[in-house]
């Protein structure tokens, strides 16, 4: 494959708050893993920060827990097993399209550049998403963490990802709306575009130096020169 402007060949999209809006669905499971564990339970305007990190860290902060001890570890495990209860059946589906991911997406295939996922959330739940919103087409392959946790990181995920697919970093970029995935791009010396329409805010995302801060998915294609 030839790489196209900037050397690119390869997008890496993160899921939650990037191609989507999954906020009814994550904070309303999160508010009934809490209510179920006899803990108070935030608003949803609350939650928003939720949405990005790996779920067991989300936890760890609204549990207060650091997760060092086994009693810890313990109960991050059975609030996210009780998130999983509803958002397996719900939540999974209380999200929306983020404006403009169609046509980007279907302009960056059709320019020759190859699409993968990227997520910190279950491969399992990210490919019924990717497929429920007609996405799935446009996409080489969905890689998310296992139901453990393994790979939730970003920095591990995109390694694992370049790894398995064979893919060179520096013609690779990743596209997310949180600070771990640009984190997690730099750490694999790959290129990072961060977008606004998320939950992450221009200023964390400013704060790690991508090469783009996209306000509508539109930028991006006009960056790649697509």
């Amino acid at each position: 494959m030839t790489p196209g402007a900037k050397g690119i060949d390869t997008v890496l999209f993160d899921l939650d708050g990037t191609l989507t809006d999954p906020f009814v669905g994550i904070t309303r499971s999160i508010q009934y893993a809490l209510e179920k564990l006899g803990t108070p339970v935030p608003a949803a305007e609350e939650l928003g920060w939720c949405i990005g990190p790996p779920l067991w860290e989300s936890f760890a902060v609204l549990l207060g827990q650091d997760g060092e001890t086994h009693d810890d570890k313990a109960l991050l495990d059975r609030a996210v097993a009780l998130y999983r209860e509803r958002y397996t059946s719900v939540g999974l589906y209380e999200n929306e399209l983020i404006a403009g991911i169609a046509p980007l997406v279907e302009a960056l295939t059709g320019a020759g550049l190859t699409l993968y996922v990227a997520t910190s959330k279950p491969h399992a739940y990210a490919g019924k998403i990717v497929e429920h919103f007609g996405l799935m087409p446009q996409f080489r392959k969905v890689y998310g963490s296992e139901l453990d946790g393994t790979r939730s990181a970003k920095a591990e995920l995109i390694a694992h990802l370049i790894e398995q697919e064979a893919r060179d970093a520096a013609s690779c970029v990743m596209i997310g709306d949180r600070k771990h995935d640009l984190i997690g791009a730099h750490a694999n010396d790959m290129r990072a575009i961060g977008v606004t329409w998320g939950y992450g805010g221009y200023e964390e995302l400013a704060a790690e130096h991508p090469a783009l801060i996209a306000r509508l998915p539109d930028e991006i294609r006009a960056w790649l020169s697509v």
